[in-house]
């Protein structure tokens, strides 16, 4: 049995795989203070409460470099062999940017999981802290792409920055124009959120000149990009699925 774990800078995605299908996956606030010994217990508690045994190996995406030494502590606990994707690893996909080894690891998966699972010319729009928009070609090419702030990334600072107005979540609103603060607040929020995701898909679209699937992922891909008119599919696994198919090449 396979984990796969996507350290993200707010969220950290668990999947527990039986060959590519996510059987069960788990969400747990990413803290960079937290030692192995703590995650391994609260990971061991996951997988008790589904009645599974430990994995028989763990591949990890992270884009937290200091959490890299407290999963290695996960895995002697565990004792099972854990392994880091990144710009180094020999798996079949071509980083055709400026600093290969500067591409972000849920970046490497996104671009394996779209070539396996689509084989066409795929932009993956991928909501977490960030918002990171992924060019990748039928034949597996991460040609490069946009980061931007993440849905809840603008709110926070917004909240942060102002003395009267309160934080709200990043959900849908019943209609544009707000009768209130929370209101005028989250339909700004969301509707900024849909319509720079929809304004850059399209800008991208119209510099590359393919025909490209769109594919939103991430932990408010359901959410924020039933709204969009960009985007094509809907896969929130799609970065721990990339994983999973990374696997097939690390564990070589």
């Amino acid at each position: 049995m396979l984990l796969t774990v996507d350290i993200g800078n707010t969220e950290s995605v668990l999947g527990w795989f039986e060959d590519l299908t996510p059987v069960h996956v788990w969400r747990i606030a990413t803290d960079r203070r937290r030692t192995g010994d703590e995650i391994g217990l609260q990971l061991r508690g996951l997988l008790e409460t589904r009645n599974l045994p430990a994995p028989e190996r763990v591949v990890v995406a992270s884009v937290v470099p200091a959490l890299h030494r407290v999963w290695l502590g996960v895995g002697k606990m565990l004792d099972v062999p854990v392994r880091f994707l990144d710009g180094g690893s020999r798996v079949p996909v071509t980083l055709d940017v400026d600093h290969p080894l500067e591409v972000g690891a849920d970046r490497i998966a996104n671009t394996l999981a779209a070539t396996e699972l689509y084989r066409r010319d795929t932009v993956v729009v991928d909501l977490g802290t960030a918002t990171t928009f992924d060019c990748i070609t039928a034949d597996g090419v991460f040609a490069g792409g946009v980061i931007a702030p993440g849905p809840t990334t603008g709110m926070d600072q917004l909240a942060r920055a102002t003395a009267r107005l309160p934080q709200v979540e990043v959900e849908s609103p019943m209609r544009v124009i707000g009768r209130n603060t929370r209101e005028c607040l989250l339909s700004g929020g969301f509707y900024s959120v849909v319509d720079g995701i929809d304004g850059i898909v399209s800008r991208i679209v119209e510099e590359w000149q393919r025909e490209a699937l769109v594919v939103a992922t991430g932990g408010l891909a359901r959410v924020v990009a039933p709204h969009c008119r960009t985007v094509d599919r809907i896969e929130p696994t799609l970065t721990i699925t990339g994983l999973a198919i990374a696997d097939r090449y690390l564990s070589s």
